[in-house]
Formats: structure tokens, C-alpha cells, sequence
């Protein structure tokens, strides 16, 4: 078992499948070392339906929207390791994107986005610490409250 899988297993994490086989979109793309991943929002693994819905600041509180970024992270983590074949290639997570639907008085987008940032340091250390940025958008696709996509660096 790797060292990412195990901490996985310790912090009682259940990465999903996911399947785009079929659909127009590619969820990583490789050039070179770096991975490229399309933008995740949290959505169920049997269905594709989001957990969330809403804006923060409107429907949704801080911790709600810290919660549906760390899915969004669990299910990046599940596309990588899908990919890689285990989450012990990632070198370094390189930069973050993440769209925060806002009300437009909700300042807060920084703070939903640690719900990723602080899985990802979980699973993955000093490696897993990155550049981000946490932007505010009006609405995202499904209503979901977050999506994310982020730049990967790998070893051979």
C-alpha cells in the first residue's frame, strides 16, 4: 500500500470511481510531468448529481462550502490515482483553481476553499501544498457550489 493510499485509510476517506467513458470531457491531460486536471465539482459517484447546491453567503455557510470543496478534493484524488495507478507519483501539487458560487455580498472564498487545501496537505504532506487561487463566480453548472481544477507535477 502506498504512503498516500495509508493516509487515505487513516483519515477513513472512500475515493470513488468515476466513469467519462463516453462523455466529452477528459479529466486529466498530461504534458510532460505536469498533469492538468478538469475543473470537479462535489457530486455523488453513482449518479453524477451534486451533494451541494447553492451559493455561499445565500444558501450554503462557510462549513458547508469548506465540506463540498474537501469532496471536490477526494474526488480529484480518485481521478489521480485512477490515472497514475497510485497517488505515491505525485511530486508536488503545483496550482489550484477554485470557483466559488457567491452571493454577492460573500467575501469568504479563501476559507471554503481550505476544505481542499487542507485534504490535500492531509493525504499528501509538504507535497501537497500549493499556489491557489479561490474566486467568486454568480452560478457554476448543476448549481453546484464549488469546482476545482488543479496543475499536478509527477515522477516517472
Amino acid at each position: 500500500m502506498s504512503l498516500a493510499d495509508e493516509r487515505i485509510k487513516e483519515l477513513g476517506l472512500i475515493l470513488p470511481k468515476i466513469d467519462l467513458q463516453g462523455k466529452a470531457i477528459v479529466p486529466i491531460r498530461q504534458h510532460g510531468n505536469l498533469l492538468y486536471t478538469s475543473g470537479h465539482g462535489p457530486e455523488r459517484e453513482d449518479d453524477g448529481s451534486p451533494i451541494w447546491t447553492g451559493k455561499l453567503g445565500k444558501d450554503l455557510t462557510v462549513e458547508e462550502g469548506y465540506q463540498a470543496a474537501r469532496e471536490c478534493g477526494i474526488i480529484l484524488l480518485a481521478q489521480l490515482k485512477n490515472y497514475l495507478g497510485s497517488l505515491d507519483r505525485v511530486d508536488a501539487l503545483v496550482k489550484v483553481l477554485g470557483l466559488v458560487a457567491s452571493s454577492e455580498d460573500f467575501y469568504q472564498q479563501p476559507q471554503v476553499m481550505n476544505g481542499f487545501s487542507d485534504l490535500m496537505v492531509d493525504v499528501f504532506g509538504e507535497r501537497g501544498k500549493h499556489a491557489r487561487s479561490a474566486m467568486g463566480t454568480y452560478v457554476l453548472p448543476k448549481n453546484i457550489p464549488v469546482e476545482i481544477e488543479m496543475i499536478v507535477r509527477i515522477r516517472d
